[in-house]
């Protein structure tokens, strides 16, 4: 009887990295009778602040919320204009939009995939009121650049870092720059809430409006009403949203804080063997580096195909990837190829040209804390294989 060989287990494109200390941290929770926002949420603000070092941060159940509430504590609304990138995931735009205020395209570098400061510049108007740029893959955009062109012309800058968690710009980490920064703790992020966010900003009167925006615009936190010192009275000042970080979260949250570092280390070894296997084969483009002084997140690794030597689209290596057993990704559709917004705004791929060429040669590999080695080069020898295969 002959051996059968067997498809090795398919490789997700990512996996949450949750242990025994999380599971505890939630029991607890579970156990104490307070599930809502309390003080588990309260703890996990102050602690991350203090890791961003920043003076305030408001725990939220998203980085959209986080971004939405950051725009209206500014009293961003219909007329004003907001520049990101269009190379991000579609929240970006909505909250612009959910606002009635207007979101405006500028390309990115080919750098960095981050915003191209020249364009920011040119799409600058006066109804324009916030720069919003991305930190795509945990790789810091030119904030520094940004920044100048923002305090030139008046301008709030609310950072896009849903990515970017642990990432530093000159020694300054993240989150402690711009005006206001959102972070993400979605599953698939380097710190993990399951799903939630956090705004943070060395602006107090910011904060505290933006705090009275994420719970109904109440004047006081809704948790405070039900402990020994607190009252049954309350009054709304404003016709908040419901974006509040639940204590399940934030234990969560408080464990994978102290994770954190070392998990976004294990990220960059991962990087690194990928960008040295795949530097020696002309026919892809390694993902970008930080630039020297700054530290990126490694949220995301980035491949890029180069099709003059290639034979096969990027559609055709997904194929080759999934019947290796291996997930991948693509970030992002760029938000002028979205129907809803090429309908809305009548943007077109041509005016973003940059933009363009990294979406259609675009592939993100995994990389995660949970991979073993073996993981890793399982994955160099499946990209190794189907460039060997389809090599021009």
């Amino acid at each position: 009887m002959s051996a059968t060989t067997s498809q090795p287990p398919y490789l997700p494109f990512d996996r949450p990295d949750i242990g025994e200390e999380e599971i505890a941290a939630v029991a607890d929770v579970l156990r104490s009778g307070w599930l809502t926002t309390g003080p588990q949420t309260a703890e996990f603000e102050r602690r991350f602040a203090e890791y961003v070092g920043v003076g305030h941060a408001l725990a939220l159940n998203s980085c959209t919320a986080a971004m939405q509430i950051a725009l209206a504590a500014w009293d961003i609304g219909p007329g004003d204009e907001v520049i990101t990138s269009p190379l991000t995931f579609c929240s970006t735009a909505h909250i612009i939009v959910h606002l009635g205020a207007i979101p405006v395209l500028a390309d990115v570098s080919p750098d960095d995939y981050n915003l191209n400061p020249d364009c920011v510049a040119q799409r600058i108007t006066p109804r324009t009121r916030v720069l919003l740029p991305v930190h795509l893959a945990g790789l810091p955009c030119r904030i520094g650049a940004l920044l100048m062109l923002a305090h030139a012309h008046g301008l709030e800058v609310l950072e896009d870092a849903a990515h970017a968690a642990g990432a530093q710009v000159n020694g300054q980490k993240i989150g402690s720059i711009g005006d206001a920064t959102a972070f993400s703790f979605y599953a698939t992020k380097n710190l993990t809430t399951g799903e939630g966010g956090m705004l943070t900003s060395s602006d107090g009167d910011l904060i505290e409006r933006a705090r009275t925006w994420h719970l109904h615009g109440m004047s006081r936190d809704a948790w405070k009403r039900y402990t020994a010192e607190g009252s049954w009275r309350y009054d709304v000042l404003l016709p908040g949203f419901k974006a509040n970080m639940t204590d399940l979260q934030a234990a969560l949250g408080l464990v994978q804080l102290a994770k954190l570092e070392r998990n976004n280390a294990r990220r960059g070894e991962i990087q690194q063997r990928y960008t040295a296997a795949f530097s020696q084969m002309p026919e892809l483009i390694p993902a970008p580096r930080a630039r020297p002084g700054d530290r990126q997140a490694y949220h995301l690794y980035i491949l890029r195909l180069n099709p003059e030597r290639l034979r096969i689209d990027r559609g055709r290596f997904f194929q080759e990837l999934a019947g290796r057993g291996i997930g991948a990704s693509v970030h992002f559709i760029p938000l002028y190829r979205l129907s809803y917004y090429q309908e809305r705004f009548n943007w077109r791929p041509e005016d973003f040209p940059v933009t363009e060429t990294i979406f259609h040669s675009a592939i993100s590999l995994p990389c995660y804390p949970r991979m073993s080695q073996a993981d890793v080069d399982r994955v160099i020898t499946a990209v190794g294989e189907i460039v060997e295969a389809y090599r021009a």
